[in-house]
């Protein structure tokens, strides 16, 4: 099964127990990937461009809850988690920053960089690597201090 269709599934099964909030975020969630699928000319999209819009929904509500944060909404803020809670379940496990960093130096030892000149090459395999597991920002972080040492 698809993550599409188990996005869809899940969105059925939540009509049928009425949980409102889950509805309404799903079928938001279900319109972006219908939304990007009419973009990108296709029926359906793969599992890795679904994971990519997932990818982008929860940086969209991480950054909302970041501004919410200092208005002292807390029943805004709980309606996020919430968000969050059900966007997790879609998403695979994020790497952490050791398995980040052993993946950044096997790439610079097979692409033989040694200086910041080399960091556009060394970031486009990185990012192949590590897809949407992991934190484009910090990735770069990651491999300036790499390259820079």
């Amino acid at each position: 099964m698809s993550l599409e269709e188990k996005i869809y599934n899940d969105y059925i099964q939540a009509r049928k127990a009425k949980e409102s909030h889950k509805i309404e975020f799903l079928s938001l969630v279900r319109s972006e990937l219908k939304n990007a699928a009419i973009d990108s000319k296709k029926e359906k999209l793969d599992d890795n461009q679904v994971l990519t819009i997932l990818k982008k929904q929860q940086k969209r509500l991480l950054d909302a809850k970041e501004t919410i944060a200092s208005s002292e909404r807390k029943d805004l803020i709980d309606n996020l988690n919430k968000e969050l809670e059900i966007l997790k379940k879609y998403l695979p496990q994020p790497l952490t920053d050791t398995q980040v960093s052993a993946i950044i130096d096997e790439v610079v030892t097979q692409t033989g960089a040694s200086s910041m000149k080399d960091m556009g090459r060394v970031m486009k395999e990185v990012i192949a690597k590590v897809g949407v597991r992991a934190d484009s920002k910090k990735v770069s972080i990651l491999v300036k201090e790499k390259l820079s040492s």
